[in-house]
């Protein structure tokens, strides 16, 4: 009997500590219940939503950015600012240097190129007070002519095959006769400026040429004939507008050294410019060039090279090669890479021009490379940093300030 009290009493005891037990957990949930519902209230946002406020700020910027783009591009400050920052480089150069910089830096279109005209001298004067009498009877062999209500060469100059130059510009001359075959003595001939679309196949049959400017006219193709004419040092095909392509015939100018191809629509450097194993001065600017050719270091003769304006990203690693390269003038907007050996070295004068100049120098004048090599996505990054930073510095925060930085984190 009194073992059956001791197992009740044993019983009893055992299931009030249980009830005890339970009793104090339900008052500690209440209490953590009730200091929760005490706690100040911070609002929790999805991170969708942070997301998508981010982005719209992101666009709002961007949409900025290209409003000042246009106002910059409307206004004469982004003019005004390259002009200074030419005059900043060239003040560290020679002043043959800088004459030649100047001059194809800031080489205006055809319409606004404005020349004096020529004027055919009066009996018994002389264009020069001081001219010798060698002098006059250089000029016997050239040819000039001027003006535009010339619409095509005189039919008399068929009979002068003896002169060696012509100069005819700013006329509305569209064709070159095919009898220009029969001056076979002709050194320069100088046709800028007019409305010549097409050159004849008989201009190979100059084989003593020696210049040829044809630059500001309306070519759309050059004759492959031109390569016969293996003494021809200078070559200016300026701002043809529809010129795209060389023949691979030109690949026979050996003694080329003078070669402009500015203001044309060359998607890459023709073949045959590589073979032109004598060039030392190149312009290749305002094309749509995307790259240059690997195999570039061929032109080992090669001094100066401008290629501004055109839509290269890289510089070829081959370029280090190049050991008589001392002038690159380059567009540094979407330029990121480049050989340091080029940008380090001393004697190079490298010139980086910045079409836009919103936040940064319009031009700079390297001889080490120092610049920070950023990606395409460096405006967004340096947003967000800003704004980070900005929220550091504040007495207090914005209640998502946590979520942002948890969202960057991710």
């Amino acid at each position: 009997m009194k073992f059956g009290m001791d197992t009740a009493v044993h019983g009893l005891s055992l299931i009030r500590s249980m009830w005890e037990s339970r009793t104090e957990k339900s008052q500690q949930t209440e209490s953590v219940t009730m200091k929760l519902e005490n706690k100040l209230d911070v609002p929790v946002y999805d991170l969708s939503l942070i997301r998508g406020m981010w982005e719209t700020r992101v666009n709002k910027h961007k949409k900025r950015q290209r409003k000042e783009q246009e106002r910059l591009a409307k206004s004469a400050l982004q003019r005004v600012n390259q002009q200074w920052q030419y005059r900043i480089a060239c003040r560290k150069m020679k002043s043959s240097e800088m004459t030649e910089l100047q001059h194809y830096l800031e080489r205006s279109s055809l319409r606004e190129v404005t020349i004096e005209p020529y004027l055919e001298p009066t009996e018994g004067q002389t264009t020069e007070p001081d001219s010798t009498v060698l002098e006059v009877e250089e000029k016997r062999f050239i040819f000039e002519l001027n003006g535009d209500k010339w619409t095509e060469v005189p039919a008399s100059l068929f009979e002068m095959t003896h002169l060696r130059e012509w100069h005819i510009s700013r006329t509305k001359i569209i064709k070159i006769p095919e009898f220009i075959a029969m001056f076979q003595d002709m050194r320069v001939l100088d046709i800028p400026k007019n409305c010549i679309d097409k050159l004849p196949p008989e201009i190979g049959k100059l084989t003593k040429l020696r210049e040829l400017n044809v630059s500001y006219n309306r070519l759309s193709d050059i004759p492959p004939e031109l390569g016969d004419c293996e003494n021809l040092e200078r070559l200016e095909l300026t701002s043809n507008l529809n010129l795209m392509e060389l023949p691979f015939e030109l690949s026979n100018l050996k003694k080329l050294v003078h070669l402009d191809l500015a203001e044309n629509k060359f998607i890459g450097i023709p073949i045959c410019v590589l073979r032109m194993s004598s060039l030392q001065w190149l312009d290749f600017s305002n094309n749509k060039l995307k790259d240059l050719p690997q195999d570039i270091d061929r032109l080992e003769e090669l001094t100066t090279l401008f290629i501004h304006k055109n839509k290269l990203t890289y510089l070829p690693m081959s370029m280090a090669n190049m050991t008589t390269l001392t002038t690159i003038v380059t567009t540094g907007d979407d330029l990121v890479s480049m050989p340091s050996k080029l940008v380090d070295n001393p004697a190079m004068k490298f010139i980086r021009l910045f079409e836009n100049p919103v936040g940064e120098e319009t031009a700079e004048l390297e001889n080490k490379g120092d610049a920070e090599q950023t990606g395409p996505d460096h405006s967004e990054k340096e947003f967000l940093q800003t704004y980070i930073n900005s929220l550091k510095e504040r007495e207090t925060a914005p209640t998502y300030a946590t979520k942002v930085s948890l969202s960057c984190v991710l």
